[in-house]
């Protein structure tokens, strides 16, 4: 009888706690469609912060969606963000390379379909003062080009995203606070590249950090990336966790919660 009870007690107050989940969302640039996924902080506060998540070069894959789903947890609004639309995912890495090298040239068409995302954020709950942008790969240049930009948000985060920009752009000042969490032996970001980069950062007078992760390559938060660094891009589950730790220090910083 005793032990009933203690059952009784224990499925009543799993049956009390309420999980966020992912809701697909449905927005629209123009007639394209987009697909995003949203989901609500599992405990609410005033404050209403909020992430905007930028996927890799394949579109909305398993990390961008366990990346919100762990945020929630930690009691952020967040929104996975479509970057391509329906019709337009990449079947191989070949398309991804050539929709991914499309918004890095048409920089400003990025910047929009991001501002779409933000908007669906802020619909789904989020405080539109009260936002940090982040991304992966592809959305991690992303994540800066929020920066350049001067979108309304608190800060960016880059995971092993893509740091260059046409030289021929006008650096001008960035307000909003910036992280990047870089793979040291990354092979797709020369040292040219990561100097000019810095260089951006001092003259632009961000408050920026770059993290360097030893043994790391491209594509390290990513389980799915396999864990040969010879490939050039591999998961490093070190420099997963460490990178996560500093996004909430980073996240508890910027944002009000």
């Amino acid at each position: 009888m005793k032990n009933i009870s203690y059952l009784f007690l224990a499925m009543l107050t799993y049956s009390s706690v309420s999980f966020a989940q992912l809701k697909p969302v449905q927005y629209k640039d123009g007639s394209q469609i987009l697909n995003g996924f949203a989901i609500q902080p599992s405990k609410k506060s005033t404050q209403k912060p909020g992430i905007l998540i930028l996927p890799a070069w394949m579109g909305i894959d398993k990390l961008s969606k366990n990346t919100a789903e762990n945020l929630s947890k930690l009691g952020y609004y967040a929104f996975v963000a479509d970057i391509y639309g329906e019709g337009n995912y990449p079947k191989d890495y070949k398309d991804a390379g050539k929709n991914a090298g499309f918004y890095k040239t048409n920089y400003k068409e990025y910047h929009k379909r991001i501002s779409l995302a933000l908007e669906q954020l802020i619909l789904s709950g989020a405080n539109p003062d009260n936002i940090v942008v982040i991304g992966y790969c592809f959305g991690g240049t992303g994540a800066l080009e929020v920066a350049r930009a001067h979108l309304n948000v608190k800060g960016v985060v880059s995971f092993h995203g893509g740091l260059g920009k046409d030289s021929t752009r006008v650096a001008e000042p960035i307000s909003a606070k910036v992280l990047v969490c870089h793979g040291a032996d990354d092979p797709y970001e020369s040292k040219e590249e990561i100097a000019t980069f810095q260089q951006e950062m001092r003259d632009t007078k961000a408050d920026w950090q770059m993290i360097y992760y030893a043994n790391a390559v491209h594509s390290f938060t990513n389980p799915e990336a396999g864990n040969d660094n010879s490939k050039g891009a591999a998961y490093n589950e070190k420099a997963a966790q460490r990178s996560w730790e500093h996004l909430k220090i980073f996240l508890d910083e910027v944002l009000k919660k």
